[in-house]
């Protein structure tokens, strides 16, 4: 039996629990079946407004005098929501470990792409227009 995902809320819970009871039991005549309850993941066009905004912050913000790419400043604001530890390094130095965003699920990423628009206004940064316009259309599907 291959991976069967329902999408269950509020508004279709009972119509969706008697689908799930049958292919449960269908999948139990082949073997034991393992049901997982999970978040819907984050979506690909979340992902895709978070970089017009890394772009700008990477352009416009010096931080303590390093120059960051888009992956470093994803990999600062991933550190901040998820509230990174940091362990000594193997070869010395400190590494830091927090979430990937990717598996962050659609509530979380909001939260991220909320984080970067308030950091970023707060160092005055000047939006692009793909980071303005992701940015409003976000806000409005919100």
């Amino acid at each position: 039996m291959s991976e069967v995902v329902y999408s269950v809320d509020n508004k279709n819970v009972s119509g969706m629990i008697s689908q799930i009871v049958q292919m449960i039991n269908k999948g139990l005549f082949i073997g034991p079946v393992e049901v997982v309850l999970r978040r819907k993941a984050r979506s690909q066009s979340q992902n895709k407004k978070m970089w017009p905004m890394l772009a700008d912050v990477q352009k416009q913000v010096n931080w303590y005098d390093e120059n960051l790419d888009t992956e470093d400043w994803k990999t600062m604001f991933m550190a901040s929501l998820s509230k990174q530890r940091a362990i000594p390094g193997l070869d010395g130095g400190f590494v830091g470990l927090s979430r990937r965003s990717s598996l962050l699920n659609k509530e979380e990423f909001s939260q991220l792409i909320e984080l970067i628009y308030a950091f970023g206004s707060e160092r005055n940064v000047a939006w692009s227009e793909p980071s303005l316009q992701n940015y409003t259309k976000y806000k409005e599907a919100a």
